[in-house]
């Protein structure tokens, strides 16, 4: 079994485009055309069972829509859903109220994609509130190539929050890109071994040394596989973790298990 906990796509319509923006404002080369069936042809190809998909709304009035859409179709073809959620929605709860009754798992948060740092008041009462209902929440962590010069969630900022919120949100936060792309000394001083998961989207290929200390102090019981599909592919990053240096149970942990907890499978 694997399972991609950190994927993106785009509507049919509007994926040649935002791929291609994405593509130019981050410099990065993109691995499928960013579609649901794109998605779904490289999980075939590379032997994924689930995908999670994770949608960032970037604005409050994209909220409901990608909501309506995330509910229809999760649970699909090895398709899984986070909700969206904006920290300007006026009303907070039942946002949070209608995901979690629409069977969604959690929630997506991109400091970056929404011009808002991950300590603020308005991001700690979602997740906050997100976890009294049960629900994961997800956040990009550390540097995004398209936004270079102000990073919207630094490790101190995670901590922060998670010296914060405590006991209440305890195996209910993912932090993404190993708890920070770009920033793995500091996950490690900062982060790593805190009651919070974290996944490998994005990072695998790269700084694999500082990588493999972090799995190791973090513990492969709070690390799940993930791509960051379409910027990352799904084939080669299965055997970038299988060539780190992990225990056949680490990696079964890493590779589907943990997700299935977090999932509820």
């Amino acid at each position: 079994m694997v399972i991609d906990f950190h994927t993106h796509t785009f509507p049919d319509s509007v994926a040649p485009r935002a791929i291609a923006q994405l593509s130019e404002r981050g410099g990065i080369k993109p691995h499928t055309e960013g579609t649901l069936s794109a998605l779904k042809e490289s999980m075939r190809k590379n032997g994924v069972d689930i995908s999670v998909i994770l949608p960032v709304a970037t604005s409050v009035h994209q909220v409901e829509s990608i909501n309506r859409t995330a509910a229809a179709l999760n649970g699909r073809d090895g398709i899984i859903y986070a909700g969206a959620i904006h920290p300007d929605c006026e009303d907070i709860e039942a946002v949070l109220d209608r995901i979690r009754s629409s069977g969604l798992f959690g929630i997506k948060l991109h400091p970056d994609y929404q011009g808002v740092y991950f300590d603020d008041e308005r991001y700690i009462k979602i997740i906050s509130e997100a976890a009294k209902r049960g629900l994961i929440t997800v956040t990009h962590a550390g540097l995004d190539v398209a936004y270079p010069d102000d990073i919207h969630c630094t490790p101190r900022m995670a901590q922060r929050v998670i010296d914060r919120l405590g006991s209440l949100i305890e195996d209910k936060l993912v932090l993404a890109h190993l708890g920070g792309y770009g920033m793995g000394e500091e996950v490690l001083s900062r982060l790593a071994g805190r009651r919070v998961y974290m996944d490998t989207s994005a990072v695998l290929g790269a700084s694999q040394e500082t990588n493999a200390e972090i799995i190791r102090r973090h513990g492969a019981k709070r690390i799940l596989f993930a791509t960051d599909s379409p910027w990352a592919d799904q084939g080669e990053f299965l055997r970038l973790i299988r060539s780190y240096p992990l225990s056949q149970d680490e990696l079964e942990l890493i590779l589907h298990q943990n997700a299935e907890g977090l999932l509820g499978l």
